[in-house]
């Protein structure tokens, strides 16, 4: 270059930059690769199954293992109440919705780690993989709640003093999306903090389990002493689990209180987790 000539600025067509320093969730972006959340969720979807001889029979078997493990453990030996319900059809109301939220939690927990070969390669909003996580997570809590119906039937042939309201099916997917919120808000979290801290990853299954033992899954929330049920408060999954049991099947459900505390504390772990999620895509592939 010769001296004293000026030097060409180089412009270019499309920047790609944070839309601010502080929070640099772009939507409209999500938005607009919403095709490609279809593509992750169909790959999730084919090849958890791909190679397997059982298939989606998996989302029947597992929770009706559990949900007889829990029968003998926690009904019988333990000799928990069941709220009034059949003690199975108790279980696995608990049990299909906790299974949707540990899904979302542990999978959007390695978003980075798991997709780092793609993410080094081709942008996009990182933010499309997690909520490809979401929906194919839903897949198997529907598949489920055809099992739960096909459970409430036989239970009602049993036992025809059994409560079932129909019209308690319009709040399902309210509560679904409660859950997904939530799982997707804290999974975030979880995976911008293993991009610095790898180890966190095998801290994540003990966790989910000790919130489980934490949550009304096997034992109702009714029976729960009146000096504790401040700490269910500062539980967002309780709220659904209970709800769920109480517009199907007329149990006693939750006070309001703690509805708006979970339902707060849902919105909270959703803001921060997009908030740490966003701003730690930026850096991860440098680290990871």
């Amino acid at each position: 270059m010769s001296k004293g000539l000026p030097v060409k600025k180089e412009s270019w067509e499309i920047v790609i930059a944070p839309r601010s320093k502080v929070f640099a969730l772009d939507l409209g972006s999500v938005w607009r690769y919403r095709d490609l959340i279809f593509m992750f969720f169909k790959r999730d979807f084919v090849t958890t199954y791909k190679q397997t001889i059982l298939g989606p029979l998996w989302y029947i078997i597992q929770p009706i293992a559990t949900a007889l493990t829990y029968y003998v453990i926690f009904g019988k030996i333990a000799n928990l109440s069941s709220d009034g319900l059949p003690p199975l059809l108790f279980y696995m109301s608990g049990i299909i919705l906790w299974t949707y939220f540990s899904f979302c939690l542990t999978s959007n927990s390695e978003v980075f780690s798991k997709n780092s070969s793609l993410f080094s390669k081709v942008y996009f909003p990182r933010l499309v993989v997690p909520i490809s996580v979401i929906m194919s997570g839903m897949v198997a809590l529907g598949i489920q709640f055809f099992l739960l119906a096909a459970l409430t039937l036989t239970s009602w042939l049993n036992d025809n003093s059994l409560v079932f309201h129909l019209q308690g099916i319009l709040f399902i997917p309210l509560i679904v999306l409660h859950i997904a919120l939530l799982g997707l808000g804290v999974g975030l979290i979880v995976s911008a903090m293993t991009v610095r801290f790898r180890d966190l990853v095998f801290a994540v299954g003990f966790f989910t389990q000790l919130w489980m033992y934490g949550t009304p899954v096997v034992y109702p929330y009714s029976q729960i002493p009146v000096k504790y049920q401040w700490f269910f408060h500062f539980n967002p999954m309780t709220a659904p689990i209970e709800t769920l049991r109480s517009v199907l099947f007329g149990t006693q459900g939750v006070p309001a209180s703690v509805w708006m505390a979970n339902l707060g504390i849902t919105l909270f772990l959703l803001f921060l987790g997009t908030l740490v999620f966003t701003r730690a895509e930026s850096s991860a592939m440098d680290t990871v």
